[in-house]
């Protein structure tokens, strides 16, 4: 198959989607050899590299850590995915989305290096996480941030070598990759670890086999509880307790709640000390003040858009929901994918849904309206209504909104994408 002609990145996009035969393909070989032939396993990334797993949380912690970061005055790049609206929104570069001519560029290297000798297939994730690493490499910020896209051991991203390693939560998802035994999936995210180099534990849940492999390879570890902690302060705000080395106890103060999970937050503020980064208050209370990321707990006027998509974040997002209550009636509007676990997200989300709308997906790996409404039939929910597509589901929902109503929109970040577009449309 020939190069996409024009290169447009909508050009390169498509290509990549048709080049490997299946989407998924975990293992190292095939892309370790490609970042060999682009020299990006012969120099460093950046001045620090930090890399985050895990089920829930990473794109969180990635967000907090970058912009802590830059609050500090550090350079920054930081690779993401999947992406809501636009492929861009995958690799931000000093807190910017990097442009179609980077993106392209980075392709167009990594395209270039696969064919070289012997031809190399790539699947998508795997090219693009080439090509970023490719567009970091010639910046060489001070700090660079990966978040792993599935698994760890054998996710692209791994190979790079992390100076810090941070594991966020284990909990079961893409069980048809990873399986459904947590210290199973536990060894796999632990796979970014490196000897000698410290792993931030960001729950304090997390299975036996995380910490017996941060021991085995002889990665300090600072774990959330132990090494490092959050605790309550003033109404919307927190204090934060870390560790550097064997003596030193950093700590601040009057934090402010950046509306994502404080666990998150406070891995993120020791994923930074552990970077070798001295933490300023001041720097830190902005960075945390004025954060909002797309697509978790992100509240548009009444709805609340949130990517959260397995019984662990929708318990989360319960939580966060029954601390804010309010004086109307709670909608869920819930599309989902079929190989997700739309019953436990459902029980999750039962105590604090006063009614829900269905909506279908569109794609093979799609759940129907009619299955989910099934299913939240299945447990005393009422389903007000089915919709064919997140959009339709939303137009209804709109025109019977009470004032003091809110709409929580989660499922699956196709559910979220769809549903930001339609209200960028609708403002626009």
């Amino acid at each position: 198959m020939t190069s996409p002609s024009p290169r447009t990145l909508d050009a390169w996009l498509d290509y990549l989607e048709r080049i490997h035969p299946v989407g998924i393909d975990l293992g190292l070989e095939r892309v370790a050899e490609v970042a060999r032939r682009m020299g990006l396993l012969e120099q460093r990334l950046a001045t620090r590299v930090i890399t985050v797993a895990g089920t829930n949380g990473k794109g969180s912690t990635v967000a907090m850590i970058e912009a802590l970061a830059r609050a500090h005055g550090l350079t920054t790049a930081a690779y993401t995915s999947p992406h809501l609206l636009r492929y861009n929104e995958r690799l931000r570069l000093d807190g910017a989305e990097a442009d179609d001519v980077t993106l392209i560029s980075g392709f167009e290297a990594v395209e270039t290096a696969r064919l070289a000798d012997d031809p190399v297939s790539l699947t998508y994730f795997e090219a693009g996480t080439l090509a970023a690493l490719w567009a970091i490499a010639r910046r060489r910020p001070d700090l660079a941030i990966l978040e792993v896209g599935l698994g760890g051991r054998l996710d692209a991203v791994n190979v790079i070598d992390a100076d810090v390693a941070v594991i966020t939560t284990i909990a079961l998802d893409h069980a048809a990759f990873l399986g459904t035994d947590l210290d199973a999936i536990g060894r796999e995210k632990a796979g970014i670890m490196r000897g000698g180099h410290p792993v931030v534990l960001g729950s304090s849940e997390l299975p036996d086999s995380v910490r017996q492999c941060a021991e085995a390879c002889g990665a300090p570890v600072l774990a959330l509880g132990q090494e490092f902690r959050w605790t309550p302060g003033a109404v919307g705000r927190f204090g934060w307790q870390g560790a550097v080395g064997d003596h030193a106890s950093p700590s601040v103060e009057d934090l402010p709640d950046p509306g994502l999970p404080l666990d998150n937050a406070a891995t993120a503020l020791q994923a930074l000390v552990a970077a070798g980064i001295a933490l300023d208050e001041v720097s830190c209370r902005l960075a945390l003040r004025d954060l909002q990321v797309p697509g978790r707990m992100q509240w548009m006027g009444q709805w609340c858009l949130d990517v959260g998509h397995n019984p662990h974040a929708a318990a989360y997002l319960a939580g966060r929901l029954a601390e804010r209550p309010c004086r109307g009636r709670t909608w869920v509007l819930l599309g989902m994918l079929g190989d997700k676990d739309a019953d436990g997200v459902v029980a999750a989300l039962a105590g604090v849904a006063d009614g829900w709308v269905a909506v279908t997906l569109a794609g093979e790996r799609a759940r129907t309206a009619a299955d989910l409404a099934e299913r939240i039939a299945g447990q005393a929910g009422h389903v007000a209504y089915q919709a064919p597509t997140p959009e339709d589901g939303a137009a209804w929902l709109a025109g019977r909104l009470a004032p003091d109503d809110r709409v929580l929109v989660c499922g699956s970040f196709f559910t979220v994408a769809a549903i930001l577009a339609w209200k960028q449309a609708q403002a626009a």
